[in-house]
């Protein structure tokens, strides 16, 4: 309807919110404002909705999900922000908004305040517990090196592996460590190499950056992709200073490439000397086991002085000589097995160390084995010795040995009982008369008494 000339101008709603974002387009545009985050609201379409305000007043603002998703940390209630974006009217409910096109915590940075945040979310969920960090094998088959192909974390690795067990086996599981997608690559190649049946420990290693360069090892999806890597996990990221997500996940934080590495392969030296310490502790076993086998025949020896009748003597020399064979056999079958265990050491660490450390040792067995096995018999020959002494000592006390001296033993005919003295027989009793080798059956003719020497004659 037209309005008389020299009435009011009368706009509608439309005319006027259209007329205002107009103007603030031409007039503003794009600003950055300051304020603090309330009625913060994450639809499921993805965009974000808050109000910033401050002392003075407050500003709708809506974050679409474009840019939402570029933001490295989390908005949160009553956070203070730093909001980039075009102030404009949002015309269906004529209200002012900022539409934020980039979005930065005030005071600290956005990676800075992102590391944070994802640290206190992965400890509170026990990611980070001492409890379930893994011990690194002592004797690692083989180790996986998931790092950048073309880095100095790779040479630094291999310097010193190189140094310090040049037959360590390594494989490098190549990925990138930097730049847009980085960190999807880095938990892929951690799956690869925990998938290796023969890797036995995985290191993670790059060189040092800033915070954007190791932004990678401070994401959610490499540090879960460390803990559910099936063996322990060495992370060497950066410089001594610098501290990442990935580090606290692993079972082992190293300062440096080169410290991860120090970390994980063992020392040739120090593999050299456990080796001689097992062949000194072995020796001494077997010095401890023939000093007790010596006490032990000793006191079979001693035990066999008190027994004087020929046949039991005769069955403790049988088991003393059995106890002896045993001794021997089992001394030398314990040296043989020692033998093959330590030749076996021996194969292993060959791979492991030059030959001719390896040769010398085998032949240091050799050597202790056949000394060994030369104590052993010289030891059992000397006890043997010793008993058969002992064993003529009690021939010679044995009563069966006096009749070799041309003395006899009487005794009645039917029974055993042995004539003592006159009253033991009568005329005409059937005797046996015991000699050396020989037993003579006789008749009692005549029983004459002999008084004690110096007393007189005899009497009938």
């Amino acid at each position: 309807m037209a309005q008389p000339a020299s009435g009011p101008r009368v706009l509608t709603v439309g005319d006027v919110v259209a007329g205002l974002k107009q103007l603030l387009d031409d007039r503003v545009g794009r600003v950055w404002i300051v304020g603090q985050i309330s009625n913060l609201a994450r639809p499921r379409s993805g965009h974000v909705y808050f109000t910033l305000k401050d002392d003075r007043g407050q500003l709708r603002a809506a974050m679409f999900q474009s840019t939402a998703r570029r933001v490295a940390f989390e908005p949160e209630e009553g956070m203070e922000v730093l909001a980039y974006g075009d102030l404009t009217v949002y015309e269906a409910r004529g209200e002012l908004q900022l539409v934020v096109r980039q979005l930065e915590p005030q005071g600290v940075g956005a990676l800075q305040l992102a590391f944070e945040q994802l640290r206190r979310k992965l400890d509170a969920e026990g990611l980070f517990d001492p409890a379930r960090k893994r011990e690194l094998p002592p004797l690692p088959e083989r180790i996986a090196v998931v790092t950048s192909p073309t880095g100095a974390a790779l040479r630094d690795v291999l310097a010193v592996s190189r140094r310090r067990l040049p037959s360590q086996r390594l494989l490098v599981v190549p990925t990138r460590v930097q730049g847009l997608g980085a960190e999807h690559e880095v938990a892929e190649a951690l799956a690869r190499a925990g998938a290796c049946a023969d890797v036995e420990v995985v290191l993670l290693v790059r060189g040092g950056g800033s915070l954007e360069d190791l932004q990678a090892f401070n994401t959610e999806g490499v540090a879960r992709a460390i803990v559910a890597c099936p063996v322990p996990v060495v992370c060497g990221v950066g410089h001594e200073t610098d501290t990442t997500i990935a580090d606290a996940a692993a079972d082992l934080r190293a300062p440096t490439p080169s410290a991860a590495a120090e970390a994980a392969v063992p020392a040739r030296e120090q593999l050299e000397a456990e080796l001689f310490a097992g062949l000194d502790g072995l020796v001494r076993a077997m010095e401890d086991r023939i000093a007790g086998e010596r006490e032990r025949l000793e006191r079979c020896a001693q035990a066999l002085r008190h027994l004087s009748p020929q046949s039991r003597l005769e069955a403790r020399r049988q088991r003393l000589r059995e106890t002896a064979r045993r001794l021997g056999a089992a001394a030398r079958g314990r040296a043989l097995r020692e033998h093959r265990r330590l030749e076996q050491l021996g194969s292993r660490l060959a791979q492991r160390s030059p030959a001719r450390a390896i040769a010398a040792t085998l032949a240091r067995v050799d050597a202790l084995s056949l000394r060994l096995d030369r104590a052993s018999r010289a030891r059992l020959d000397g006890a043997g010795h010793r008993l058969a002494q002992l064993g003529g000592r009690l021939d010679s006390l044995s009563p069966l040995a006096v009749l070799g001296r041309g003395y006899a033993i009487a005794k009645h005919a039917d029974s055993a009982a042995i004539l003592r003295g006159p009253e033991d027989v009568a005329v005409g009793d059937a005797i046996a008369v015991r000699v050396e080798r020989a037993e003579i059956s006789a008749r009692v003719e005549r029983v004459r008494s002999l008084p004690p020497p110096g007393d007189g004659d005899a009497q009938d």
